[in-house]
């Protein structure tokens, strides 16, 4: 069974200037996850696919970018399910990371 975290974090850069910094940030994933992990992703129009393995366990996530705001959902297996008021805590203080411009250096 899944317990799953809905977040939105709002943005005013447009979908697809936020649609291009996530891609360009999603690679940096791996260095917020305590103990490493392994990140697959894969674009679907809009939507970003998300697998990610840490820990021995396996989450599930997609990211569904918006004109107005990016949409995460998180499905998190059994006993993660318990941490889940603390994970959604983190994704919304943290979130916002992944549509910072590292473009411009």
């Amino acid at each position: 069974m899944t317990q799953p975290i809905d977040v939105d974090l709002p943005h005013s850069l447009g979908k697809d200037e936020a649609r291009r910094r996530i891609a360009n940030n999603i690679d940096k994933l791996e260095e917020h996850i305590p103990g490493g992990a392994q990140v697959q992703s894969g674009w679907t129009g809009d939507q970003l696919n998300l697998d990610v393995a840490a820990m021995g366990q396996s989450v599930r996530a997609t990211i569904d970018v918006k004109d107005k705001s990016v949409h995460l959902k998180v499905l998190l297996p059994g006993m993660l399910g318990m941490f889940s008021g603390i994970i959604q805590g983190a994704l919304q203080q943290k979130g916002s990371v992944l549509l910072e411009d590292h473009s411009k250096s």
